[in-house]
């Protein structure tokens, strides 16, 4: 399987991103510079975390009218796994290729520390390494991490199953205690906290690693199943 880790001038999450795919999970990545135009011959995007652009206007705003993201739109359509992280998130709702919109954190502070989520749904291509009420912990690093939605919108992301995991304890007041959506087809995920960043013991938690196997393990099933 081999990834594409896209990077925006403002990235500064690629490099996690690389090492958890290419040095733990051991499979091809590149880092992508934004302006390539041709992503046909990778298998996964991961959008990783970071201020593109310095987060100007919104965060993720200006990225999300980039021209590769016309490669990363066909790409999802064509239902293969698309991944964001922090920056990537908010460039993916920004893109509304998931719904909702971000906003400040509820005490208006940029956060950093471990936080404990709850696994919502362990039958997407992402999380099928976890079992669901499954608690795991993964490092926060935002300011505008404050997930919102209208209340049609939610309605329908628990009605398709579309939220994939929950804080326990809200530390940025987001929408249901929201830490990360799926599509509607399932093929990509949203999520401000950093499994990139939990694939090691070292770093406080390796909990990340089973969202990178699941994803690999889906494809090869689903490559295995189609060849």
């Amino acid at each position: 399987m081999k990834f594409a880790v896209i990077v925006f001038p403002g990235s500064n999450c690629d490099r996690d991103m690389y090492h958890a795919v290419k040095e733990i999970l051991q499979e091809e990545a590149d880092l992508v510079w934004y302006q390539e135009a041709n992503l046909e011959n990778y298998d996964a995007i991961l959008l990783p975390g970071g201020f593109s652009y310095g987060d100007y206007l919104r965060s993720g705003a200006v990225a999300s009218t980039s021209a590769v993201m016309k490669q990363i739109k066909k790409h999802a359509a064509e239902g293969k796994p698309v991944l964001g992280v922090c920056n990537g998130f908010q460039v993916l709702t920004e893109a509304e290729l998931l719904p909702g919109a971000m906003m400040r954190n509820k005490h208006l502070s940029f956060m950093c520390h471990q936080e404990s989520l709850v696994v919502e749904n362990d039958n997407s291509i992402f999380t099928t390494g976890y079992k669901k009420g499954e608690v795991v912990r993964f490092p926060i690093a935002h300011g505008e991490g404050n997930y919102f939605c209208d209340e049609e919108i939610l309605e329908e992301l628990k009605a398709n199953n579309q939220i994939a995991f929950t804080y326990q304890n809200n530390p940025n007041g987001s929408v249901a205690d929201i830490a990360g959506i799926i599509n509607k087809a399932g093929n990509v995920l949203g999520m401000m906290p950093h499994p990139e960043r939990a694939v090691e013991a070292l770093l406080g938690s390796d909990d990340g690693v089973k969202l990178f196997q699941s994803m690999i393990q889906n494809w090869r099933d689903t490559y295995a199943r189609n060849a």
